[in-house]
């Protein structure tokens, strides 16, 4: 009886390169489970602020509401020359501006409720090309 010898070359080459692309592999599925977490932490954040701000925002009307029109100067409330007033409320990095003008029928009209994200630009990377020529 003859024995065949069995050629062990090609079949760990194949395994090694198998196990090559499952580790690279588990590595991509964890770097981006990573940074999908990161961002989902950074959105919820953002929606804390965002409600928060929303609540601070909501208790304003509700002081607003109980003021008498004649005192909204003595309130500190800052007036243009349409006689519309207006306030700022920040949360973090966020800030809600409020415009409101005195309405005889209702007591207040809201003409403004905007949220704006205040920001910096990074300047860390260098001279980048403003795309003139």
């Amino acid at each position: 009886m003859r024995e065949v010898p069995i050629k062990l070359g090609p079949l760990t080459l194949l395994l090694t390169v198998i196990s090559i692309c499952l580790t690279t592999l588990a590595i991509l599925a964890f770097t981006t489970a990573r940074a999908d977490l990161r961002l989902a932490e950074k959105y919820a954040e953002t929606v804390r602020s965002r409600y928060a701000l929303e609540e601070k925002g909501q208790a304003f009307r509700q002081e607003l509401s109980e003021t008498d029109p004649a005192d909204y100067g003595l309130s500190g409330w800052e007036r243009d020359s349409n006689g519309v007033y207006h306030t700022v409320l920040t949360e973090g990095d966020l800030s809600l501006s409020i415009g409101f003008r005195p309405n005889g029928e209702s007591g207040t009209e809201l003409l403004q409720w905007q949220h704006t994200k205040n920001w910096t630009e990074d300047e860390s990377i260098g001279q980048l090309w403003d795309g003139g020529f």
